[in-house]
């Protein structure tokens, strides 16, 4: 019911990235199948009939996030079909969110990134190679998010200011700096891609070796191969570089307002959890407080 209005809703008034569209979609396909093989119409369901759509869930093996996200997907879905005067009750009303175990966000040693970093830039021979260094340094030296390294065009770096315009989620921006060595190294690579894509009119930063728009895979896999390389942890995804990003500002003194403005979060909630990831903060402290340390 009204299921392509309601992802209009989501692009249009609640300007969401396209990422958390898809994810959004993807839910509510699910729930869709749910009501297919249970024989339900949107219009009839009740709380009964949501209680056991995510004790399905549940029991299929879906952890307790995954439950809550198409909660959250189904609590926007039925206020908008209300709103819409598609139905009197909201069903979702009485849905409460499951219970999470609190994830510390996961990071790379940043002494072994520094290392790699510089392996990197030493062995740069071509156009792939230097463009996978400039992925690496964009990420963990500003803190972006994938999505956001992918919008990036040309224009938007500002060499003279040093800084890089950004369009974060729902299309706020915001400025990144950019330190001295990404500045060398985006001119270099700048330099190159115009050399190495003459007839390519094609104005964004981060590109395939055929000069066409870079896609999120491809960056992930430019992540994930040089993290195996000094990490052995299951995760080594672009946002681990974030992660590594925030939490070593903060454990070098950085102001936690100041690193909520460079991440680009809307609440301060979002940037806390890295006071409890740092580790080398705490450390310092204990060292310098503690009559026996």
């Amino acid at each position: 019911m009204l299921e392509k209005e309601f992802i209009r809703f989501l692009q249009i008034e609640k300007r969401y990235s396209e990422h958390t569209v898809i994810a959004y979609k993807h839910e509510l396909e699910m729930f869709g199948s749910f009501l297919n093989q249970e024989g339900l119409k949107v219009a009839d369901i009740v709380y009964r009939d949501l209680r056991h759509y995510f004790a399905q869930m549940a029991a299929s093996g879906k952890n307790a996030s995954s439950v809550n996200r198409s909660m959250s997907t189904l609590r926007t879905y039925f206020k908008f079909l209300q709103r819409e005067e598609q139905i009197q009750q909201n069903p979702m009303a009485l849905v409460k969110a499951l219970k999470t175990a609190k994830k510390l966000p996961v990071v790379v040693e940043k002494d072994k990134l520094v290392r790699l970093l510089d392996q990197m830039e030493q062995e740069q021979d071509g156009f792939e190679s230097r463009r996978d260094y400039i992925v690496m340094e964009l990420l963990f030296g500003t803190g972006i998010r994938l999505a956001e390294l992918l919008k990036i065009k040309e224009e938007d770096i500002d060499f003279f200011n040093r800084n890089i315009l950004i369009l974060g989620k729902r299309n706020k921006e915001r400025l990144v700096p950019m330190n001295n060595l990404l500045q060398k190294e985006l001119k270099n690579y700048l330099q190159q891609k115009a050399t190495q894509f003459v007839d390519t009119n094609n104005s964004l930063l981060i590109v395939t070796k055929e000069g066409k728009p870079a896609y999120a895979k491809l960056i992930y896999d430019i992540v994930h191969r040089q993290l195996t390389l000094i990490s052995t942890q299951g995760k080594r995804s672009p946002h681990i570089l974030r992660h590594t990003f925030a939490t070593a500002l903060l454990d070098n003194g950085a102001d936690l307002n100041a690193i909520k403005e460079l991440l680009g979060h809307a609440g301060l909630a979002a940037t806390q959890v890295y006071t409890h990831n740092s580790a080398e903060r705490l450390k310092s402290i204990y060292k310098q407080a503690h009559p026996k340390a």
